[in-house]
């Protein structure tokens, strides 16, 4: 009887690209049962992987121990210990690299996600725009693993079952009732956030209904002041941000009917737990290849193109665009409200 193979798995931020490791993890271990996995991430992220088979958990500590060169050679030595066969790098970044060529040089197979730069240069250059979908991040991963001899297909997706709500998370959501929306309006740049005033429309539009009820998502003082705000009066809109823990979040998501998101972390997360995730998109475009896992292209609301030709003028949202500013207004409450209305 051969011997169970062992990968270590890195990715180590940022939260949504994380989050889309997760399917590719899950598709692998339920394809090739006798294969172990150990995911190099930091601390915070443990709860992503809690309750797949086969999968360990190695956290980094970025601050402290693995800090700076001397850290990730103590990094190679601590993963050199888990007796591994395989690296995979899913980060392909500097850090990761250097990781990565010690396993390299010391004989082991190795393999790293390759993150398509020119082809997305192309996409989101002013001049001679190459407008066409790359290949999403999935396939991407999924060719790393490829490369180690582990071929995955990622058409019938296995998620997890929906969550046993603790009695500290039903104090903050009540019983279930009707359709529980989700929405994580944030995201890491202003480029890719849908403008609050019209939020709070497509928040009116859906409260209006009592059968639903509204979840807000965020992080930070500021972000939860702006949710208390986005909430108004209204009974059925609850605000989660700062009530809950990450583990406490992923099973009240998992128990969502919909998640309206911008393009950022909660898509990928809502879309992990096979939840039905609906995105708003500004600077970026699905066709980048960062759209949520198993989500059909209706559910993605893209700024019009018609009006701001050079979209998408960004990969991650951070290049900011004279004139493009407003791009996100393009997009009407109605149509929000009515792609929500439609999928529930």
């Amino acid at each position: 009887m051969t011997k169970p193979k062992h990968i270590a798995v890195i990715r180590l931020s940022a939260m949504g690209d994380v989050a889309m490791t997760v399917p590719v993890l899950r598709a692998l271990v339920l394809q090739y049962p006798e294969v172990k996995l150990t995911v190099v991430s930091r601390p915070f992220f443990k709860p992503f992987f809690d309750g797949i088979s086969n999968v360990d958990f190695f956290a980094v500590d970025v601050k402290g121990k693995h800090k700076g060169f001397l850290g990730l050679l103590r990094l190679y030595s601590d993963l050199k210990k888990l007796k591994i066969d395989f690296f995979a790098d899913l980060h392909n970044v500097l850090r990761s690299q250097v990781v990565r060529n010690l396993f390299a040089l010391s004989g082991m197979q190795v393999a790293a996600t390759d993150k398509g730069r020119a082809d997305k240069k192309a996409l989101t250059r002013a001049q001679n725009k190459i407008f066409k979908p790359l290949k999403s991040m999935f396939e991407r991963h999924a060719d790393t693993f490829k490369k180690l001899g582990y071929a995955i297909d990622l058409s019938n997706p296995e998620f997890p079952k929906k969550a046993v709500l603790s009695e500290e998370i039903l104090k903050v959501t009540n019983e279930k009732s009707g359709n529980w929306i989700g929405i994580a309006p944030f995201a890491q740049y202003q480029s890719k956030v849908y403008p609050l005033d019209l939020l709070q429309q497509v928040i009116d539009g859906l409260a209006a209904e009592n059968n639903n009820t509204i979840f807000l998502f965020g992080g930070g003082q500021q972000e939860i002041e702006q949710l208390i705000h986005l909430k108004k009066e209204y009974d059925n809109v609850i605000v989660i941000a700062g009530k809950l823990k990450l583990q406490q979040e992923l099973d009240l998501i998992s128990n969502l009917d919909m998640m309206l998101s911008m393009d950022s972390g909660n898509a990928h997360i809502a879309a992990m737990l096979g939840i039905k995730v609906i995105t708003l998109w500004g600077a970026t475009h699905p066709y980048a290849g960062f759209k949520p896992f198993n989500q059909p292209d209706a559910f993605c609301i893209i700024s019009e193109r018609e009006r701001y030709p050079l979209l998408p003028t960004s990969v991650y949202g951070n290049k900011k665009v004279e004139g493009y500013e407003d791009a996100m207004r393009s997009i009407p409450p109605e149509t929000v409200i009515n792609t929500i209305k439609k999928e529930l």
